[in-house]
């Protein structure tokens, strides 16, 4: 790529080299060749003679196209103003006893359509495995910090205490749902098989002298060469660009799940409680040389945004197309469609790298809580005070007075919170002085928090993991940016 003309950032920046040789040049045309092969393959077998083995030994030999090859369909393309014709020009020029029956009986649709429907399928099988492994890194974290009590926060407001590992759970079972869809996009895919122009195979009916079973039944043997159970029972001369809808969503979806959990992590980076990944001759900041910003969390905030945006992409198009096509979908999809797998394959790429290295400060943790953990207290040495013989309405204006003024302190002077100290002074609490640490332990406000945790982990993701246990990669992840 010329240094002169523009280049996505998704292929040369970010994305793995497996996604991006999934919807690569020469992976596109080389798949076309293996899609009119397998249907000389399965047209030969179903009687046709004018394929002969020699044609189908030729076309055997160059199902990868070369740089040469694709130079020479460019130029060929130019001329002919048809993409899929150019291709079958340069195939046969290469493979001379094949070139009177390449693409026989077939549209442009049959090389292009299914040739989009194997690159979903392969793209989910890139983008599922880095799912699983975000997903077991995170749950090990979880369990690490199952015990570790941690303020909770809800309006971005000081709530009951919760733990690192219960927190990391609500992550986890987002993403649990998104391997849930991702396995049902994938597994859903099918191919549009040979349909001929506008879906009636009647190309191939009259190819097979009008036999309906041989039709049928070269559909089920093409579909079937090339690795897949599914075909589309009916379509026009597109699949039904809905497919692309039901590929799409579950990325944008993922997209949500990302933001979310790298804005959490953003936030706990400000607070100092936990960090991301920071690698020991990273700069933070060209001009403030103390700063270790969120960066990875940061890009997978700003590309998630851009993944979400896509689906509509996918939608708008199945919405506006008429009867049996309409080539408006074409240029569109050239960009969405790869976009949003190179976004996906980014995006748990980055969350690979993330979670394989959260930093978690539990001083600072525990100095937060202490600083709120008075006030969250007060119902609970109001029983106390209960218990040993006192009124609760008295011991309540006890506590709401003493309260007030410890806030004052923290908002008005700066100060730390010292409502134990004053409570410590005020002889009405004298009867709990001694309970007061006890009291104040933060592993008795965090609920089952230990016990969700664990239980989510050990039980419901275990569960979802267990068929893609050979996946699991326990190495560190290293980014090249």
């Amino acid at each position: 790529m010329s240094n002169d003309a523009y280049a996505t950032p998704l292929s040369s920046r970010y994305a793995s080299k497996e996604m991006s040789q999934i919807f690569s040049t020469r992976n596109r045309f080389s798949t076309w060749r293996k899609l009119w092969y397998n249907l000389a393959i399965a047209e030969q077998s179903l009687g046709l003679t004018v394929i002969s083995d020699e044609a189908i030994e030729q076309m055997s030999k160059h199902l990868i196209i070369s740089d040469e090859e694709i130079e020479k369909a460019k130029k060929e393309e130019a001329i002919v103003r048809h993409d899929v014709m150019a291709h079958v020009h340069t195939f046969g020029e290469t493979c001379p006893a094949a070139a009177g029956i390449i693409h026989l009986g077939a549209t442009s649709c049959y090389v292009t359509d299914n040739a989009d429907l194997i690159f979903l399928r392969d793209a989910y099988d890139v983008l599922i495995p880095k799912l699983v492994n975000v997903i077991n890194r995170l749950a090990n974290f979880a369990l690490e910090h199952k015990d570790l009590p941690v303020l909770g926060w809800t309006h971005f407001q000081p709530a009951q205490l919760t733990t690192v590992g219960k927190r990391a759970t609500l992550w986890l079972q987002e993403l649990l749902w998104d391997l849930r869809n991702f396995e049902r996009a994938r597994n859903d895919i099918g191919l549009r098989g040979v349909k001929g122009t506008t879906g009636t195979q009647a190309s191939f009916l009259s190819l097979f002298h009008g036999n309906h079973d041989k039709v049928e039944e070269l559909d089920e043997k093409v579909v079937k060469l090339l690795g897949f159970e599914t075909v589309y029972p009916c379509t026009g001369q597109t699949y039904s660009r809905k497919i692309d809808i039901d590929a799409l969503h579950p990325l944008s979806s993922l997209g949500a799940t990302c933001h979310k959990m790298a804005t959490d992590i953003r936030l706990l980076a400000n607070l100092k409680e936990v960090e991301e990944p920071f690698e020991k001759s990273q700069i933070g900041s060209s001009a403030m040389a103390y700063k270790r910003n969120p960066m990875r969390c940061e890009r997978v905030c700003s590309l998630a945004r851009h993944l979400g945006s896509l689906y509509q992409d996918a939608f708008q198009t199945s919405a506006v197309q008429w009867f049996e096509r309409t080539l408006d979908d074409s240029a569109i999809r050239r960009i969405s469609i790869p976009e949003a797998f190179l976004t996906a394959d980014i995006l748990l790429s980055t969350l690979l790298n993330i979670t394989s290295g959260l930093v978690v400060y539990p001083k600072v943790i525990e100095r937060r809580i202490k600083s709120e953990l008075p006030f969250m207290a007060t119902e609970n040495i109001i029983m106390a005070m209960v218990e040993k013989g006192g009124s609760r309405q008295d011991c309540h204006e006890e506590i709401r007075v003493l309260s007030h003024q410890a806030s004052a302190v923290v908002k008005q002077e700066g100060g730390d919170n010292d409502l134990i100290e004053r409570i410590k002074k005020t002889p009405y609490f004298k009867p709990i002085w001694n309970d007061l640490d006890t009291l104040l332990d933060p592993s008795t406000f965090i609920g089952r928090a230990p016990q969700q945790t664990e239980k989510f982990v050990k039980v419901t993701v275990a569960k979802a993991l267990a068929p893609h246990k050979k996946l699991i990669n326990e190495e560190e992840v290293k980014l090249n940016v």
